[in-house]
């Protein structure tokens, strides 16, 4: 069973998002109220959820600071952000602080039970407009780390990578590459510990700027035209 913590300030929205989502198969919703802040944090490390879905506009506390206060504290919880915002510089500084996918509040309810199941399988759910801001936010930090080198990946690892890329679980990479899914997992670690990242769009944003996601695992949809240093937007 998928334990998924509601936090949002909106009781209505709330209430009728835990009933849609408690509908679903192996899913147990609850509402967490995000004030007092303190008293979230403790509720969250006493219930454990596997997920926490957050809202960006709470009125004591952005959704930002908060994440940014999950991540620190609760590192273990994974977090998808919910809500009608549609800025992509404010989705990318998420995906820096460490979102696992990005939901918007107009977008089809089936796309955030997708992302639940998702993201319970250590998978990155990216939508159109996840993958676009996951885009630009590898352009706005190209040349600000990696220490003016490049980390070499072997054919393995870049395949890896690009299987991670079409949303493979570890299973389904181990089943391809023939490998045991311990050994998915490890190099996993290893290539993140290699580039100084600690999550997986870490991983996948570095590939993005060296080009080893090849063009043909773009999905149709992306609002990738051409090519400017692996990437470039229309």
């Amino acid at each position: 069973m998928i334990k998924v913590s509601i936090i949002d300030d909106h009781k209505l929205f709330g209430i009728c998002l835990k009933d849609y989502l408690s509908k679903q198969a192996n899913i147990n919703a609850v509402i967490l109220e995000p004030d007092p802040v303190e008293w979230l944090l403790a509720e969250l490390k006493n219930q454990k959820p596997h997920i926490a879905i957050v809202d960006l506009f709470m009125p004591k506390m952005t959704g930002d600071m908060l994440i940014r206060q999950l991540k620190q504290e609760v590192p273990e919880i994974k977090v998808i952000a919910l809500s009608m915002c549609n800025e992509l510089d404010r989705i990318c500084s998420l995906i820096d602080i460490g979102i696992h996918s990005y939901i918007s509040k107009a977008d089809d309810p089936e796309n955030l039970v997708k992302a639940i199941y998702a993201v319970s399988e250590n998978k990155i759910y990216r939508t159109r407009l996840f993958t676009e801001a996951l885009y630009w936010s590898t352009l706005r930090n190209t040349g600000r780390n990696n220490n003016n080198g490049q980390v070499l990946f072997n054919d393995r690892e870049k395949k890896i990578i690009q299987l991670l890329w079409l949303e493979k679980s570890n299973k389904e990479i181990a089943a391809e590459l023939f490998l045991g899914i311990r050994s998915i997992e490890k190099i996993r670690q290893e290539m993140k510990e290699r580039l100084g990242v600690k999550t997986t769009i870490g991983l996948l944003k570095y590939a993005l700027h060296l080009n080893i996601i090849q063009e043909s695992n773009f999905p149709e949809d992306t609002p990738v035209k051409n090519a400017v240093g692996g990437l470039q937007f229309g």
